[in-house]
């Protein structure tokens, strides 16, 4: 096997749109995990990124899922400061009935969004993509709201949008992913802390 011919070839995969469309990303993740509200806007630059990266690799349910991350970001931009009274949004917690309901939607839902691009698109992998997008959909929101439980969620979630993009060969997206589950740990401790210091 030519290794420096693999090596060259992921080398040349790599772009500056992409590079950029990574620093942003790791910017919002490590601004979010430090509860810092310009992880929002640093989060915008990344989606619009992504919206082209996406397009070009043919992940259509991704691509959707930067339009939905558009809005979420200026929604959560906005939630997570209160305009009327300037008091940050206070850190809360799922009930198992809520855990329950957010993962037997979204497995119902990505198997639907599978079936569709699997029977009406040229999508590369469908339901790894649905995965991934659907719930990314959900936990977006549950960081929009400040529930502790989206850092748990995002460990699976990242986990497996790293092997997607190392699969469509974006190497760079893929260390991101990988990078993005350690954080996310460490975000998780820290807001727990928070959390049992403030709320509990």
């Amino acid at each position: 096997m030519d290794y420096s011919n693999q090596i060259t070839e992921a080398l040349e995969a790599l772009s500056w749109l992409e590079a950029s469309g990574v620093f942003f990303g790791l910017l919002y993740i490590y601004l979010a995990a430090k509860e810092n509200i310009w992880c929002w806007p640093a989060g915008l630059v990344s989606v619009i990124i992504y919206i082209f990266i996406c397009i070009d690799a043919k992940l259509y349910a991704e691509t959707a899922l930067q339009f939905y991350y558009l809005g979420t970001s200026l929604y959560g931009w906005y939630h997570w400061q209160n305009q009327k009274t300037k008091e940050e949004l206070p850190i809360s917690i799922m009930s198992t009935q809520e855990h329950i309901l957010f993962i037997g939607l979204g497995a119902l839902i990505t198997l639907g969004v599978g079936y569709g691009l699997t029977t009406y698109t040229d999508a590369s992998i469908p339901y790894i993509d649905s995965f991934t997008t659907v719930f990314s959909l959900f936990t977006t929101w549950l960081v929009t709201r400040k529930v502790l439980e989206n850092w748990l969620y995002w460990i699976i979630v990242d986990s497996v949008g790293a092997y997607q993009y190392f699969y469509k060969e974006l190497y760079l997206t893929s260390l991101l992913f990988a990078l993005y589950v350690v954080i996310v740990v460490f975000g998780y401790i820290k807001w727990r802390k928070i959390y049992l210091q403030k709320y509990a």
